[in-house]
């Protein structure tokens, strides 16, 4: 024990020492000198300052240029002291590095002889650590093909079996929240803002639960519904079912936003664009269609396949650009969302393809057959003209079938498959992303800061009329005398709707007023005057006698409003209504005599037709 004592170091005990005074003969005693601190070295044998505090007694840090050519000692001093502070910030910061800004962890070969797709899970789970090869782990259940839903945390896992089985719990600690058995066919299941609450789509309604399996509420107007979305940022659920009609939502004040007839037929596939929140969905005719809120149609429709349109995502590591589609003809396409121009890859699939799924960092994940398929940005989105498909990052075989759904969970480098006899999660190196923002997903938040954040996005809850394709455009005025949703340059009618107005106002902004019609008439008075009285006597009788509530053209106005998207065919319309009142306006002056009839010329051939 002694040898270990005296190996150790061990600080002893400093002796108590007397304070010298005047010596006897009144002279003053000498000097003691310094007591030597024994705390202080034994911890100097053993510690060091960091590279960034080790230079500042000696005065610049190393590397830093200095200013002895500048006379002023001022300026040299504060020119020094500035650089010294820079130097001094920048070794801080690499001593206080904690987020893992490198490249996410892959498979690597030795030579060109191995392949990644041959290394089984096994191996990997092998040489992964021991807190991910947690995520590896197969869950046999009876009542599938089962269907899963991660929050947006990555912490909590949702599951519905075809036959009625509903769970949540913490995958991470095997907390279990609610467990139930429906008894009834589930097609779908999401989170609503947080674990506390998440809706099923069951075989008639849409029901919501709470975090203990509690039923809160059952969305009647949502019949029949096979697809489920929730958009964080609108707090707006998203719903599509067998009669073909998307639906949004609000949970927060639990009205029906609005619901958007798609004549399309059933939908069996949905997805949303996390960058721009627009909904894709995948019809049975090969379609497939985005949709918004505040537009009464497709904002965009492509013919993506040749059949029904069986796996549909966007991928989010490239801020919505790319978006993956799998149909059952047996091929998987991947298309630029910037121009619709056609897929930028095409290739085949086994057994006629499956769901896709992209994850944080761009690997896109392809279910054909019994096997599922990994393939690693950006190979993926490289164009290509043949039909090869791109280099196999990783493979893994299936036996149960059918393959369900693929979701890979947030900050993790974990995909979870649904299949028939249950779940299986496997690891897929690189596909997660390592760093999160506490402040907007936090895997280790308390009760405390769960109720901060949702507070925090009730508050800031974005409109649904803000959804749209380019989410930097939010909107801008309509030129004015161009209809009634604009601004007017009449001060006394810009608060009035268009529908309101009198008709010499609705003419002058329409841009049909005939300046040689006396300003007094109006079609109500034959012609004959009508003193100001008589005429804000007989509005008081118009406005009292019109039926309210029951006219369109408030719609219509609050319709127009709402248009936030440019739409070529309208600005295409509206450019010929103006040529076409250019050309009368004319031939109504020539017709006047105002104007002379222009001899055609030899050089009219070489005029831009308009």
């Amino acid at each position: 024990m002694d040898a270990l004592i005296a190996k150790a170091e061990a600080i002893k005990p400093s002796q108590r020492k007397r304070k010298l005074q005047n010596d006897t003969e009144g002279k003053p005693a000498k000097k003691a000198k310094a007591s030597v601190d024994p705390t202080s070295q034994s911890i100097a044998r053993s510690t060091k300052l960091p590279k960034s505090l080790d230079s500042k007694s000696e005065g610049l840090p190393a590397g830093v240029k200095t200013h002895q050519h500048i006379a002023n000692k001022k300026l040299r001093a504060e020119l020094d002291r500035t650089a010294a502070n820079n130097a001094r910030s920048r070794a801080l910061a690499e001593d206080a590095e904690f987020l893992l800004t490198g490249e996410g962890g892959h498979i690597e070969v030795e030579d060109a002889m191995e392949k990644t797709w041959r290394v089984g899970q096994s191996e990997i789970a092998e040489g992964a650590g021991q807190e991910a090869a947690k995520g590896r782990r197969e869950m046999k259940l009876d009542g599938g093909p089962y269907v899963s839903r991660y929050t947006r945390n990555g912490r909590h896992l949702a599951i519905a079996g075809r036959t009625g089985h509903v769970a949540s719990f913490d995958w991470q600690t095997g907390q279990l929240h609610a467990e139930l058995q429906l008894r009834e066919t589930c097609r779908d299941i999401t989170y609503l803002h947080d674990h506390s609450h998440f809706a099923v789509a069951q075989k008639k309604y849409v029901y919501i639960y709470d975090r203990d399996g509690v039923e809160l509420h059952c969305l009647k107007s949502h019949v029949e519904p096979t697809r489920l979305e929730f958009l964080p940022f609108h707090w707006l659920l998203a719903s599509v079912g067998n009669a073909g009609y998307l639906k949004y939502q609000d949970t927060s004040t639990g009205q029906l936003v609005v619901e958007h007839r798609t004549k399309l037929g059933g939908c069996q596939t949905m997805t949303q664009n996390l960058h721009n929140a627009v909904i894709h969905l995948g019809h049975q005719n090969g379609t497939v269609t985005l949709w918004t809120p505040n537009l009464p149609h497709p904002a965009v429709q492509l013919l993506a396949h040749l059949g029904p349109v069986v796996g549909l995502s966007v991928d989010p590591n490239q801020g919505g650009r790319y978006m993956a589609t799998a149909g059952k003809d047996g091929t998987v396409k991947v298309w630029d969302c910037r121009n619709w121009k056609g897929a930028v890859r095409e290739w085949s699939a086994r057994a006629g393809g499956g769901p896709v799924e992209w994850s944080a960092k761009g690997s896109l994940a392809v279910a054909s057959g019994g096997t599922v398929n990994v393939y690693n940005a950006p190979a993926i989105y490289t164009p290509l003209h043949t039909r090869a498909p791109p280099p196999l990052f990783l493979t893994h075989p299936v036996p149960h079938r059918p393959l369900l759904s693929l979701r890979f969970a947030p900050y993790q480098d974990i995909l979870t498959i649904g299949h028939a006899a249950g779940l299986s999660s496997i690891l897929v190196p690189g596909s997660g992303e390592p760093n999160f923002d506490s402040a907007e997903a936090d895997p280790f938040e308390n009760k405390k800061a769960r109720r901060e954040r949702e507070v925090k996005g009730l508050l800031d809850k974005l409109q649904p009329d803000m959804i749209t394709l380019d989410p930097e455009f939010v909107g801008s005025y309509a030129p004015a005398g161009k209809g009634g949703s604009g601004p007017t340059l009449d001060h006394s009618a810009s608060s009035v709707p268009f529908a309101r107005l009198p008709r010499m106002e609705r003419l002058r902004l329409q841009g049909k007023v005939d300046e040689t019609e006396v300003p007094g008439s109006d079609e109500e008075s034959g012609g004959e005057e009508v003193d100001e009285e008589t005429r804000k006597q007989r509005r008081e009788e118009k406005e009292k006698n019109k039926m309210r509530g029951k006219g369109k053209s408030l719609k219509r106005y609050l319709r127009k409003h709402r248009k936030n998207v440019i739409d070529p065919t309208t600005i295409a319309v509206r450019a010929k209504l103006e040529r076409e009142r250019a050309e009368e306006k004319k031939a109504a002056a020539i017709a006047r005599g105002e104007l002379e009839t222009q001899k055609p010329s030899a050089l009219d051939r070489f005029k831009r037709p308009a």
